[in-house]
């Protein structure tokens, strides 16, 4: 068995997260639950209550929710029941959330970003627990000897385009740039995670890198001027806090014509130029798959190794890269306009 840190319950509001890594080649897609699992259980009687604790409320994280919604009801029909709550971007409230899940016996939890998933982890070892928005399980749960499978009572997905194209699409975007900044929360380690990684190819491709890290909401736009200054590209990668922000960043960056790379396409459509994109809607899909799995038998979480979006698409926002003077390259899809 693999040595698995559980994050402990009094985790400060400043480590709010989401996030998860994956690499390219390295995709699983779920096999769909059987197509009688929702005849089965009506037939039965049995019925199932689901809790889905999300971290906080924005666009990608509610995608995720409601693609995992949608495909456990399309595979267990009126047989499934949600309980569905919001910690407004609050990790102590994640886990007073996930305590109430345990203490009514729900048959199943999703963990909806980092937060979450560490609180559920800390609060039951018996429920299963679906993790989906988590950049990096290792990191989350601080697994030394990652396989790919948590093992126990946790699986889950993970939301992160893989870090080495996300570098590429720089050096594609951005040849003659000189210094990257690097703008992300201090409170989220899957951020620091991906800020790390991304940058160590950076470097290789013979950019200069530096941080920029703000605590919460109160400091975004400082950190984003102090970055602006002394950059000629921003990167932002996925992060929760930067998520819920990117009005408070657009109001600097575009002004100060300095674009940004975004690690998701909900930052890249309120601040950024361009992204590497999955979707947060089939990621939550195939979370829902994976639970119907757990639900009716066919498949055992503690085997279950974590997933990842089976496909990326290079993005632009049209009107930030205008206003930029920015033209997309060839095989770049515009963001869809609300």
């Amino acid at each position: 068995m693999k040595n698995r840190k559980i994050i402990a319950l009094g985790l400060s509001a400043a480590l709010t997260l989401s996030l998860a890594a994956c690499g390219g080649g390295n995709t699983a897609e779920s096999e769909a639950p059987s197509e009688s699992a929702a005849v089965e259980s009506a037939e039965s009687g049995k019925t199932y209550t689901v809790g889905i604790c999300q971290l906080v409320q924005h666009e990608a994280l509610d995608a995720a929710t409601q693609g995992f919604k949608d495909a456990l009801t399309e595979e267990l029909g009126d047989s499934v029941k949600f309980d569905e709550q919001n910690a407004s971007g609050d990790a102590p409230t994640c886990a007073t959330i996930v305590n109430g899940f345990v203490s009514d016996g729900v048959d199943l939890i999703l963990a909806n970003a980092t937060a979450p998933l560490q609180a559920a982890a800390s609060a039951t070892d018996s429920i299963p627990v679906l993790g989906t928005s988590v950049t990096d399980y290792a990191t989350a749960l601080e697994i030394s000897d990652w396989t790919g499978t948590v093992g126990g009572n946790v699986s889950g997905t993970s939301d992160l385009a893989p870090l080495d194209q996300q570098a590429a699409m720089i050096q594609e975007m951005f040849p003659d740039a000189k210094n990257i900044g690097m703008l992300y929360c201090s409170g989220e380690p899957n951020s620091i995670y991906q800020v790390d990684t991304i940058t160590k190819y950076l470097t290789d491709m013979g950019y200069t890198c530096s941080n920029f890290a703000f605590t919460d909401s109160n400091d975004v736009a400082s950190v984003a001027q102090a970055a602006c200054d002394a950059s000629d590209v921003i990167y932002i990668p996925t992060d929760n806090t930067a998520a819920s922000n990117t009005e408070a960043i657009a109001n600097v960056v575009i002004p100060a014509k300095v674009p940004v790379m975004a690690g998701e396409e909900g930052i890249c459509k309120g601040c950024g130029v361009v992204t590497l994109s999955i979707s947060y809607y089939d990621l939550g899909v195939t979370s829902g798959k994976m639970a119907a799995k757990i639900l009716t038998g066919e498949a055992d979480i503690s085997s279950m190794p974590v997933e990842y979006a089976p496909t990326v698409t290079k993005k632009y926002n049209a009107a930030n890269c205008e206003a930029l003077g920015i033209t997309a390259p060839e095989g770049y899809e515009a963001i869809a306009a609300d």
